[in-house]
């Protein structure tokens, strides 16, 4: 564990004030207007270090909350800003605003604890927010509302995000904080919202929805975005996944009811009917289409293509980011004996056979991996509205549907949830900088959604932090050292 640079005193919690909230009390009892005297004064301890800070919770960020228990936020400031004081070279006017969300699975999400989940799949005794204290950050963590209402379907989530970031910038002079330094991170879901806050920053796309919550009168945008394996881009999920799995026909399939990456997962395994073989085809053809209009390049300016089988520059860049993710493996001593799809000569990784790799990292959705034929899956409920609980969300969904009587989301609803759709975008505000996860052992989704959506951002001027870690699965904050370094280095 990192020492925070400047030691605290430890105080004894005390309780200043406490306020209590109820869907059932009128919208006035919910001001904008940040209250710097409602707090707790509590002690971290890591170590020899202890940390004084003061904790404002439960703050409703809307004048008019819809579903009370998600609409609100936890607040964390080490109590060294209070007092003039510095900590790990940082002040109450420049410290970074650490904006994680605890969304997974698209589900409803909670304001995330200094004593809630830990750090990553490590074995860390202390959270994500209590390290980011420890390291000089004020932590906000917003709920926000999910799939499982029918006031919490899209773009209800992303809506909640933002109206958290304008009552932040609404109380920037009395909150510490740099509101201009906000970094937002989640995973899965809640990376997807991550990148998705942070490339729609101000789009009058939302501007309805925040009205109708009263959502503070000031900016949305935000400064940086970590996003863990981000399940994003869900229009064209499906083809992205049949494109990388259509010669894998067996599954290893997640129970339905463990969408969320934050529980312990449980699995069914089969192989794929004749039915849902055609499906994949079907879906592969469409990726080249898709990857090709994009007009993406590489670094050193190469067009990034696919030709109809689904081969090309596209996924030549793909593979020789799996074999820099190994090299720097290797590099750190990894035994990579035993990963008999690598070529490995004098520790150097001099090539994959990707077939053999895709085989290794397994398929784990049938097709449609997202929009579900019959409306089944945990995306289709996200587009689902006060009427139908689930509907689909893309035309070969729509055309292909075995659900009696079913609805297609609205195009403008799909397009508020996909961040892809707003980089470049003249009215959009999208953060600068972009630190970017996904693991090479992640089959959530395609290994081509987060890579897409890095070489878009740096095709049009973002800086972007990108990679494919060595094996890790479908998580996020295993690295949070790293993670911190990167915020540091943008921020100070």
């Amino acid at each position: 564990m990192k020492k925070v640079c400047t030691a605290m005193t430890a105080l004894a919690a005390t309780c200043v004030m406490c306020s209590c909230v109820s869907e059932k009390q009128d919208a006035a009892r919910y001001p904008l207007a940040f209250n710097p005297n409602s707090y707790e004064e509590r002690t971290l301890v890591s170590g020899d270090v202890t940390l004084a800070y003061r904790a404002y919770e439960n703050i409703v960020y809307v004048q008019n909350p819809v579903e009370t228990e998600y609409q609100m936020m936890n607040i964390y400031v080490p109590s060294a800003y209070f007092s003039g004081d510095t900590l790990c070279g940082y002040t109450a006017q420049s410290a970074p605003i650490f904006f994680p969300n605890e969304v997974g699975g698209y589900m409803p999400g909670t304001p995330g604890t200094v004593d809630g989940r830990m750090a990553g799949d490590t074995q860390q005794t202390l959270s994500t927010i209590a390290r980011a204290l420890l390291n000089g950050y004020v932590v906000v963590s917003p709920g926000a509302r999910g799939r499982t209402t029918a006031t919490g379907r899209a773009p209800a989530c992303i809506v909640d995000l933002k109206a958290a970031v304008r009552y932040v910038r609404y109380n920037d002079k009395v909150l510490p904080g740099n509101a201009e330094k906000i970094i937002s991170n989640g995973t899965s879901a809640g990376g997807a919202l991550s990148a998705l806050l942070a490339a729609s920053g101000n789009s009058s796309d939302y501007e309805p929805y925040l009205n109708a919550l009263g959502a503070a009168p000031a900016r949305d945008d935000i400064y940086a975005a970590s996003a863990y394996c981000p399940i994003t881009n869900l229009e064209h999920a499906d083809a992205a996944y049949e494109w990388q799995f259509n010669d894998v026909h067996t599954y290893k399939k997640i129970d339905s009811s463990m969408l969320d990456y934050k529980v312990q997962r449980t699995y069914v395994t089969g192989t794929l009917t004749e039915d849902e073989e055609r499906v994949s085809a079907d879906l592969k053809t469409l990726f080249p289409l898709y990857v090709n209009s994009l007009n993406i390049r590489a670094n050193d300016g190469t067009s990034l293509t696919l030709d109809a089988a689904g081969n090309g520059t596209f996924k030549d860049s793909i593979k020789s980011a799996v074999i820099a993710s190994a090299q720097h493996a290797l590099d750190r001593g990894t035994d990579m004996s035993s990963y008999d799809f690598l070529t490995i000569n004098k520790n150097t990784v001099t090539g994959i056979d990707f077939d053999a790799y895709i085989s290794y990292l397994g398929r784990q959705k049938l097709p449609p991996a997202f929009d579900a034929l019959d409306a089944s899956s945990g995306e289709n409920n996200v587009f689902g509205n006060e009427t139908a609980a689930s509907r689909h969300f893309t035309e070969y969904g729509a055309v292909h549907s075995t659900k009696p009587g079913s609805e297609t989301a609205e195009p403008h609803i799909v397009k508020m949830m996909n961040a892809m759709n707003y980089i470049g975008e003249q009215h959009a505000t999208t953060a600068k900088y972009w630190r970017i996860r996904h693991g090479t052992k992640d089959s959530d989704t395609s290994l081509a959604i987060p890579f897409m959506l890095a070489t878009l951002l740096q095709n049009n001027g973002y800086a972007v932090d990108f990679a494919f870690p060595w094996d890790k699965t479908h998580s996020g904050d295993y690295d949070i050292d790293e993670l911190f370094a990167w915020i540091d280095s943008i921020c100070r």
